[in-house]
């Protein structure tokens, strides 16, 4: 068994994805794994792929032209995903969507399609609830900013949704998990880039923590509940506790 291998990136799976289909070295062959690779395997070749624009581009334009759009959309959401076997579940979807075109997304039979709606239903739910769960508190400069750590990296799916209401503030989501921050300076573009450690460091620093409204909104949290119903079980089924972490009314 040959197992290509590959940074955890986008451009480093689909360049990943390029080299293991040209190796033509038979699909049942190879496996496809994201790094840090755990206990290797015996009897196992593994193989490191570089990234490569052009080859991931390629991937990408192949996708979307020879299957769909959404298709790739799909890809995506499934290659930001914390699962350890989703580059191989990104192939061999592949494998049938290369063949059968648009259609495939309606073979929900296939274990291989199952697989990666499955690992895409993950994605997408996590983030529709750190749409709702993440808390913005303010910084020096009249900035807003927010922390979270989610399993999967899914900050290119939060920003257009704040964009869309805070267009003309400057607001930055920052993955604690990643070291990486969407940036919405206002009535502009927002843009993905990277913190060193520095960096992230720094901007902690920066936190206004005596930010009026945050003792507002946990006043307004405490006011509103009812003792006599408090029910920490259910409440934990809404909100469970590793989304609290960031989530300004759980904080003392």
């Amino acid at each position: 068994m040959i197992i290509y291998t590959c940074e955890d990136t986008l451009e480093d799976m689909m360049t990943c994805i390029y080299d293991a289909w040209a190796s033509k070295l038979g699909h049942q062959n190879i496996r496809l794994m994201t790094e840090p690779i755990g206990n290797l395997e015996l009897f196992c070749e593994y193989r490191h792929v570089p990234v490569n624009t052009q080859k991931a581009e390629s991937v990408i334009r192949s996708i979307q032209n020879k299957i769909s759009f959404s298709a790739y959309q799909c890809v995506y959401r499934c290659a930001m995903s914390c699962e350890t076997n989703k580059l191989d579940v990104i192939y061999r979807f592949l494998l049938l969507g290369f063949t059968y075109g648009a259609g495939v997304m309606d073979m929900l039979q296939h274990p291989a399609v199952m697989s990666i709606f499955e690992i895409n239903r993950k994605v997408t739910n996590e983030s529709h609830l750190f749409r709702e769960f993440t808390r913005f508190i303010s910084m020096k400069g009249n900035v807003l900013t927010a922390h979270i750590e989610p399993k999967s990296d899914i900050l290119t799916m939060l920003a257009p949704h704040f964009q869309d209401r805070m267009p003309s503030e400057n607001w930055m989501i920052i993955d604690d998990n990643r070291r990486t921050a969407v940036v919405h300076p206002k009535d502009t573009d927002y843009y993905l880039t990277s913190l060193s450690q520095e960096e992230f460091h720094r901007l902690s620093n920066l936190e206004d923590t005596a930010d009026p409204y945050v003792a507002l909104w946990k006043n307004f949290f405490q006011t509103i509940g009812i003792k006599e119903r408090k029910n920490p079980t259910c409440q934990r089924n809404h909100i469970p506790l590793w989304y609290r972490k960031h989530a300004t009314e759980f904080q003392l």
